[in-house]
């Protein structure tokens, strides 16, 4: 099974081969960021590595679209969310709100939280359950509601 590394060249190449620019234009804006990070810290990344950089690059793309569309520039709004998708595909397959609610749940009743004062532990305990698959701000409002009760 290729790396997502290698499945991201391979797309690369195909979209330019369709000459679907877009396409081709995301993807090499993700394999630039990784390639950045590479390159900086000097080491070949692995998947779980490159999951992580792909999740800022998604985190990034919801980010700029709320602020477009505070600016009402549709527009914009329209090629983040395309880019989102493209993105995503190279990402394990998204959590749901369920699914989340029930890692929150059963890392909190594992660790004995009871206030807000244990959010920090219990946040600390599901990432690494959650990495790449789920928004980190989303987890936070999650725990938050749930440490709440």
């Amino acid at each position: 099974m290729p790396t997502i590394k290698e499945k991201l060249q391979e797309d690369w190449k195909a979209s330019l081969k369709a000459k679907d620019k877009f396409r081709a234009n995301t993807i090499s804006t993700a394999k630039s960021a990784i390639l950045l990070v590479e390159k900086t810290d000097n080491v070949k990344l692995e998947d779980d590595e490159v999951i992580n950089i792909l999740a800022k690059e998604v985190k990034q793309r919801r980010e700029s679209m709320l602020e477009f569309e505070k600016g009402n520039r549709q527009d914009l709004v329209d090629q983040c969310k395309a880019e989102l998708e493209i993105l995503l595909e190279y990402l394990p397959q998204q959590l749901s709100e369920e699914e989340i609610k029930q890692i929150v749940k059963d890392s909190a009743d594992e660790m004995g939280a009871s206030s807000i004062k244990d959010m920090g532990k219990v946040m600390s305990a599901i990432r690494p359950k959650i990495v790449g698959r789920a928004d980190n701000k989303l987890v936070s409002q999650i725990v938050k509601e749930y440490l709440n009760k």
